[in-house]
């Protein structure tokens, strides 16, 4: 049956109910790149969220300083408390190099200040811009869970568009590795193995939690946000204190395998991730044919990927399937030094210290003439939204 249980409570769009939820005691972290500046899948996120009225709107925003501004003033459009937090300013990098905290910025940073200045709120949600088909439904039921008994919960979705599979990094990559890890180690009880395995879409970026969760989170930097944030949920809330929630079928950006910000590159950091977090359950990997029994796993999931597209009509290249899962196979190996950001509880920098950074740079960037008073606390749309210019070409929300 389709609402059967996994290991974590499953919880399933039956129907279009939109669940009560606390949305005026969550903050939601929406991270965004010059790229989404006035994009009309941003403006449906945002314009949605007005519905939703959550307490508070907090953007992590990756851009350059002569966009900063533009950027700041077409956010405080929306009928909304919206904060934004300029990742890139100056003060801001200096007060994390003077504290030890300087280093790769990717999305994972830049979610990981935004879940800093959320922690006055209640309950935090996660979740990206890019989104095609952004309903107001999805905040309620991811903050469902967490609001009755759990402390985490992550969404999870279909990805079929234009008659295509998609979801392929976790398709061919993260779920065949975690069948090869499965496969190849012997343990008593339910672990970290078993709970990665047990979430329908892993590598989704959207979840919820408590604040008391987010404060404890050890944050990667940058693409293995997904993965490692899953790792931290299991050794902090496990499988009784977690959940997952059937968001329907979400449409997002596609990238390519190769190149500089794709799949290739991505594969990497999600395997460090996902090694690491099962490193720190205890588990003993062994690196040797490692890459064989992921090839082995996911040759056998090719071939059920490509009956259920037949079976439903869909296109399927399984030549292509296979050359990915070669080029992911070259990802796998021992994890490299970690790199991921402290857990809030413990960070040598507060919440504070990074909005009071944060802020000045912003109004700096903004300019003190804009009246529209970016540098305070309380930021409020004024319901006027300024023409956007096109999206920048950023060639990615990731590094």
């Amino acid at each position: 049956m389709e609402y059967v249980q996994e290991r974590v409570t499953t919880l399933h769009a039956l129907t279009d109910h939109r669940p009560d939820a606390p949305t005026g005691r969550a903050a939601v972290v929406v991270p965004m790149t010059e790229r989404e500046y006035g994009t009309l899948a941003a403006e449906r996120v945002l314009s949605t969220l007005e519905t939703v009225d959550p307490a508070r709107v907090i953007v992590p925003l990756r851009a350059s300083p002569d966009r900063v501004g533009p950027f700041a003033r077409w956010l405080d459009g929306f009928d909304l408390d919206v904060e934004t937090l300029w990742c890139g300013g100056p003060r801001l990098a200096d007060l994390l190099a003077d504290r030890g905290l300087d280093g790769g910025r990717g999305k994972g940073r830049d979610v990981w200040l935004g879940l800093g200045l959320a922690l006055e709120e209640e309950y935090v949600v996660v979740h990206d811009a890019d989104t095609k088909t952004y309903s107001p439904a999805f905040v309620n039921r991811l903050l469902f869970p967490v609001a009755n008994g759990r402390s985490f919960s992550k969404g999870y979705y279909a990805r079929v568009e234009d008659g295509t599979l998609y979801g392929r990094l976790f398709r061919l990559f993260f779920r065949p590795l975690v069948r090869a890890l499965d496969d190849a180690t012997e343990r008593g009880e339910p672990g970290v193995i078993e709970y990665l395995d047990a979430f329908r879409y892993a590598l989704a970026g959207e979840f919820a939690a408590t604040t008391d969760l987010v404060s404890r989170l050890r944050v990667q930097r940058g693409w293995g946000l997904e993965v490692g944030t899953l790792g931290e949920a299991y050794a902090h809330a496990g499988f009784a204190g977690s959940a997952q929630v059937d968001l329907g079928r979400y449409e997002h950006d596609h990238r390519s395998v190769d190149g500089p910000t794709g799949l290739a590159d991505m594969s990497r950091a999600v395997g460090e991730a996902t090694l690491r977090a099962v490193e720190d359950d205890g588990v003993s990997v062994d690196y040797d044919g490692l890459a064989d029994r992921y090839r082995e796993a996911a040759e056998a999931m090719i071939a059920g990927y490509e009956t259920d597209a037949a079976f439903n009509g869909l296109d399927y290249d399984r030549d292509e399937e296979r050359s990915q899962v070669a080029t992911y196979a070259d990802a796998l190996g021992e994890p490299g030094p970690d790199t991921r950001l402290p857990a809030w509880r413990d960070a040598p920098v507060t919440p504070a210290e990074v909005a009071g950074a944060a802020r000045a740079d912003l109004a700096e960037a903004a300019g003190d003439a804009t009246g529209t008073g970016l540098a305070d606390a309380d930021v409020r749309g004024n319901g006027h939204r300024e023409p956007a210019d096109p999206p920048s070409d950023l060639a990615s929300g990731e590094d």
